[in-house]
């Protein structure tokens, strides 16, 4: 495998209210905070591991302006730690909106940027994932983006739910990443993205290679001469390939 998944990034106007609202919400910590960054993770957390993905919120001057296409969705234990638990988000600053979701068992709230989040009713499926129960990317073609991810995050496939395609790490730990069909077109650069990187002593110029191999196309969002590379994987979403670590 080239690469490992090991952020969710978020494009942030207030990068540390951000981390605060989440940190609060997901029962987390701040594990790294500078000028140009903040990072989120679980409490004793030893990063990079299979255990979570990082929440790490960027600076951007843009405010928000489309649905997002790639959210997340919480994990609850039972109806009443899903009530509890939209009420508390409700008093950190969540608002509930909609996005044409009709009349469903779980909630759709949006952080105070204006972010997108499912929480779940309960589901066996979540119930060791800790509280983030999946990354969830909008998809025109789920099967066939969830084979270059495969490659990209370094996770293995999952047996069919309910039409669900979904990727875990293969410790089966931590959250999974599902790919859900969704026939809206990509019109601007994704205000969420995922980091990649290649594995401790690995090359980044060969794992680079590889993703394209495989389907990514390099992306250019304005970065400039960073140390990182920037691609689009089959259905442009935009992604981050790190240096080893």
């Amino acid at each position: 495998m080239p690469t490992r998944l090991v952020h969710m990034v978020i494009d942030a106007s207030d990068t540390a209210a951000m981390a605060a609202f989440w940190v609060a919400a997901l029962d987390w910590e701040v594990g790294q905070d500078e000028p140009d960054e903040a990072a989120i993770w679980p409490i004793g957390f030893n990063y990079p591991g299979p255990e979570a993905v990082p929440l790490v919120f960027v600076p951007v001057p843009e405010p928000k302006a489309v649905k997002n296409r790639i959210h997340l969705d919480l994990a609850t234990q039972s109806t009443a730690h899903q009530a509890d638990l939209v009420s508390r988000l409700r008093d950190l600053g969540a608002v509930p909106v909609d996005i044409g979701q009709g009349d469903v068992p779980w909630v759709v709230l949006a952080d105070p940027e204006g972010n997108e989040f499912c929480v779940l009713e309960p589901r066996s499926a979540y119930r060791n994932t800790g509280p983030v129960a999946a990354i969830v990317v909008d998809s025109a073609v789920p099967a066939g983006v969830a084979d270059f991810w495969t490659v990209a995050s370094g996770w293995r496939l999952q047996p069919d739910r309910n039409g669900i395609i979904a990727l875990r790490s293969p410790s089966d730990a931590g959250p999974y990443l599902e790919f859900l069909p969704n026939a809206d077109p990509k019109n601007a650069k994704n205000r969420v993205h995922l980091d990649v990187a290649p594995h401790r002593d690995e090359d980044h110029t060969a794992a680079v290679e590889s993703l394209l191999r495989s389907g990514a196309v390099r992306a250019d969002v304005g970065q400039g001469a960073v140390t990182w590379t920037v691609l689009a994987d089959p259905e442009g979403n935009e992604f981050c390939v790190l240096s080893p670590r």
